[in-house]
């Protein structure tokens, strides 16, 4: 709609400073006789904006105009408010920063989208970890933001889980990731992952480092995902699974289901050891075919517990 985009060229202008048509037309998907007509728009409206031609004109604000929120959607006032993540920020030092951004962004919103912010705050909360998961002391956390903020270099004692674990690194921090409760550090030249819990020493020194113009975080992460699922999951398993059971990654084979309900499937795992724990979960209504080792395994833990509890309600005899 032409008043959100009047509103989004507002908004550009202010938190980039002067851009031109094509900038402008580029950002917002629209061609540069569109830009020129909104542009115009705002000028009749009384918007102080201004046009320099040459080489490196474009469009700007006059210094210190500044809009108020009033351009802002319920679902765009909601979803910031939805956004709030006040556990992360708090871990990041920037609790006290984000409650004032929240104040002064709730301040502006006319009252009718205010009161869909407050709904919004008072009936959802973002808990990341697991319910058995223990919190990461993440003590360098703090430091490891402000290296990223500030592209800082990090001389860091770190420990891994293969020889040697202890490690020393010099890192150039791209950026940070939360994923389920744990905080991880992107860092250079050549990007990896590393855990911010397993930081057991850091020191910063003044030295700066220039982050890569075409470092983009969200894909880095999206292809590390992908590649450690990739090299956990180097196993396969066949199974049947009981009506009504089922596993994760679990792809059916001949048909799916057969005569008796029960489905045969593949599974990838991480371990035979690994395996036999996550499929004892499913007790009796999984059967392990393939592979032999892991198919022994599980006969043996079954047979264990049957003479452990074979006492139990008339099971294995008089004992």
């Amino acid at each position: 709609m032409k008043s959100s985009r009047l509103v989004s060229i507002l908004l550009l202008l202010q938190t980039r400073g002067r851009m031109t048509a094509a900038q402008l037309a580029e950002q917002l998907e629209v061609s540069v006789r569109t830009v020129y007509r909104d542009v115009e728009a705002l000028g009749a409206a009384g918007v102080p904006l201004y046009g320099d031609a040459g080489h490196a004109g474009g469009y700007r604000l006059l210094d210190g105009y500044r809009t108020r929120l009033t351009g802002l959607t319920t679902d765009e006032a909601e979803a910031l408010f939805l956004a709030g993540a006040p556990g992360p920020a708090a871990e990041l030092g920037l609790g006290a920063v984000l409650a004032a951004a929240q104040l002064k962004v709730r301040a502006a919103l006319p009252a009718e989208l205010r009161a869909h912010a407050d709904r919004v705050a008072g009936r959802f909360h973002l808990d990341a970890p697991g319910w058995y998961a223990e919190a990461d002391d993440t003590p360098f956390l703090p430091a490891v933001a402000d290296a990223v903020w500030n592209s800082r270099v990090l001389h860091v004692l770190y420990r891994r889980w293969a020889e040697p674990t202890d490690v020393r690194r010099r890192l150039e921090p791209y950026g940070i990731v939360l994923k389920a409760g744990r905080w991880y550090v992107v860092a250079g030249p050549a990007p990896r992952t590393y855990r911010v819990d397993q930081i057991l020493e850091l020191t910063a020194p003044d030295e700066e480092f220039t982050r890569p113009g075409d470092f983009d975080l969200a894909a880095y992460w999206t292809a590390y995902q992908r590649g450690f699922q990739d090299r956990l999951y180097r196993g396969e398993a066949l199974v049947r699974l009981a009506p009504g059971a089922s596993l994760a990654r679990a792809v059916p084979v001949d048909g799916g289901a057969g005569d008796d309900g029960w489905t045969t499937a593949r599974v990838p795992i991480e371990s035979v050891e690994h395996a036999q724990g996550e499929f004892l979960r499913l007790g009796a209504a999984i059967e392990v075919l393939e592979p032999a080792e892991l198919r022994r395994r599980m006969a043996k833990t079954v047979a264990e517990l049957a003479e452990r509890y074979g006492n139990v309600a008339g099971i294995g005899g008089d004992r």
